[in-house]
């Protein structure tokens, strides 16, 4: 499957979770797209892409299993999440329930988002070893309080790379009236996603990691009965209340004020989400389903390997994992070992640290093979003398 991307042969590419790699069939969808829009920039913005975005959204809502309606098209998931963090009413005293696994850029949301409000984000610390689903949920629960008015979680952590159980937590906490936000920034693609069973109230997923679309292609999706609450990160024609003779922007009419306030915010290129079908396409006609378990095993094989070499233990469970892994190495400089193993190695792939503990975040797509994984091995042995 290489030659189906445009990634350095010279670099061996384990970092898939970062931002991704758009293969090139996909790629030319994408240019194409473009191309069309420079034929006529008016006709193709103003009158015809609501249609087309709404063609999108109705195949990436047959991916995750949900209507097209709940979603919306966000260039990350971290701008997606801004838009319904910033659009709370907190109050002092208000509780954010989180843990000390988020990513920090969301980290950073709601550090920002709460400043002056009085309300306080509250970080469950999650052990390691990673406890089993049911502990989880208890642990988690029990941090519940009448306060608690917000539930942000992750999907898949990004320094740990854990699948975290948010069925559960998402049903106590709709039982309590508690308010949930999902970061799924690295779950579409990288696992089955049904997002009516898990059943949170906001979701915000990127495309461009496993679903493997352009750069810039996101998602949130919304229950309807909250789909009033999130305010757009840029404010334009979307909140008028009427665009009828507007002769720019005759398609906008009459949708849905989740779509128009979120789909038209100035003047951005739309062609990265027009592109999600053909990425899912791709997907679909290089059998993923089966491409997904042969790089699961094969990560978790590689951290056995390594673990067996280091005397470290892995952190969960073979479960707990999808496509990306973290893989615990000797005490360092993680600085270091990230740049020996790309400038002496030329493996591309972050070294994540939790704690005490570092990690190299081995993530995998349907370009890797186990001689990829190899050179991996055998670089961490010269590194760290292991036998």
């Amino acid at each position: 499957m290489k030659d189906h991307f445009l990634l350095d042969p010279r670099i061996v590419f384990l970092n898939h979770g970062s931002f991704g790699a758009t293969p090139q069939e996909v790629l030319q969808v994408y240019q194409n797209f473009q191309l069309e829009m420079e034929k006529n920039p008016v006709e193709f913005l103003g009158r015809r892409s609501s249609d087309l975005l709404k063609s999108a959204r109705v195949a990436l809502a047959n991916f995750l299993n949900t209507k097209y309606e709940n979603l919306v098209f966000f260039s990350n998931s971290t701008t997606a999440i801004n838009s319904v963090a910033r659009s709370l009413k907190l109050r002092e005293g208000d509780e954010i329930l989180s843990t000390d696994h988020e990513y920090g850029a969301c980290d950073n949301i709601w550090n920002f988002v709460l400043k002056g409000t009085g309300a306080k984000y509250i970080k469950v610390s999650i052990p390691l070893p990673f406890p089993d689903q049911d502990e989880f949920v208890e642990l988690f629960r029990k941090q519940i309080t009448p306060r608690t008015k917000v539930i942000f979680l992750s999907h898949i952590t990004s320094t740990t790379a854990l699948i975290f159980p948010l069925e559960k937590i998402c049903q106590i906490a709709r039982e309590s009236g508690i308010k949930t936000i999902i970061d799924g920034a690295h779950a579409p693609g990288q696992i089955p996603l049904d997002l009516e069973k898990i059943g949170a109230d906001f979701y915000a997923g990127n495309l461009h990691k496993w679903v493997c679309a352009p750069k810039g292609s996101a998602f949130l999706y919304a229950r309807p009965e909250v789909q009033n609450i999130p305010e757009a990160v840029v404010i334009s024609w979307g909140y008028s209340d009427s665009l009828a003779g507007h002769v720019d922007f005759d398609s906008y009419t009459g949708k849905t004020l989740f779509e128009r306030h979120h789909q038209w915010q100035g003047t951005r290129d739309i062609s990265p989400f027009l592109t999600v079908p053909a990425a899912i396409s791709f997907l679909e006609t290089h059998n993923w389903p089966e491409g997904r378990k042969t790089l699961h095993d094969l990560a978790i094989k590689t951290m056995e390997k390594l673990c067996a070499r280091t005397r470290l233990s892995p952190i969960g469970k073979d479960s707990d994992f999808g496509l990306m892994v973290p893989i615990p190495v000797p005490q360092c400089n993680p600085v270091e070992l990230k740049r020996k193993l790309f400038e002496d190695f030329h493996i591309e792939i972050p070294v994540t640290c939790h704690e005490k503990n570092i990690f190299i975040r081995l993530s995998l797509h349907m370009y890797n093979s186990a001689k990829d994984t190899e050179v991996l091995i055998s670089a961490l042995e010269s590194i760290f003398g292991l036998k």
